[in-house]
């Protein structure tokens, strides 16, 4: 899926002006996912979809990628960086209060789930200042939680030379809903040595191929009838 984005960032001023604009702001993160996955995974993941999304829908226009999250939960493996979920949420509102009016809708296209404390936090505040701030964020039935076959195959169709793939090994396999008690307490960390929590094993680019066209559909389902 190597698209042209519409870039926001790659126009001029005047190019805007006209308003009526979709803004959809990539959401990512810096964050471990293992020893074989770039630590910008999620902020690869979210602008994929973005761009996508921005071919199929008139008027939309993609902003720079938000790159730092809230990350906390992966503290202590090498590389991570984080804003934490209070400065996110401030900065994802005084981007709504500043946007100018040639931006009718404002949709953050995130793919950390790190971010949804944030993320709702913000969309509260700007509801009850008058201007919206709409999200989509991934979600993909039966997927591992992190750096396991889902993200691995998706990478391996993005950036194939960003892979390790022999260093690619299993982490915690156990359900989400069973390790989030503990990974509240401590961290990823807590519950996963190797940051990975799923599996690998398996992932090819044929499968990312077509996880990411289900996210696209999805999004702009959810963003076309918004």
């Amino acid at each position: 899926m190597r698209v042209d984005r519409k870039s926001l960032g790659s126009l001029p001023s005047s190019a805007v002006a006209d308003g009526g604009h979709l803004l959809l702001v990539p959401l990512g993160a810096t964050e471990q996912h293992g020893p074989h996955l770039p630590l910008d995974t999620d902020t690869r993941i979210a602008v994929a979809v973005a761009d996508e999304v921005a071919l199929r829908l008139e008027g939309a226009l993609v902003a720079p990628a938000i790159a730092i999250g809230a990350s906390g939960e992966h503290a202590g493996f090498a590389g991570t960086l984080s804003v934490g979920t209070r400065v996110l949420a401030d900065m994802l509102v005084e981007l709504v209060r500043t946007a100018g009016p040639e931006f009718s809708r404002i949709v953050v296209v995130n793919a950390h789930g790190g971010n949804a404390y944030a993320l709702r936090a913000a969309a509260a505040t700007c509801a009850a200042e008058g201007r919206a701030l709409e999200v989509w964020s991934v979600r993909l039935p039966g997927a591992d939680a992190h750096a396991g076959r889902t993200e691995t195959s998706i990478l391996l169709y993005l950036a194939p030379e960003t892979v390790a793939l022999d260093r690619a090994v299993a982490g915690n396999t156990d359900p989400l809903e069973e390790l989030l008690p503990r990974m509240m307490e401590g961290g990823v960390g807590e519950v996963s040595a190797n940051g990975v929590l799923g599996d690998p094993a398996g992932a090819d680019a044929a499968e990312g191929a077509a996880l990411l066209r289900q996210l696209v559909d999805d999004a702009v389902a959810q963003i076309a009838g918004g």
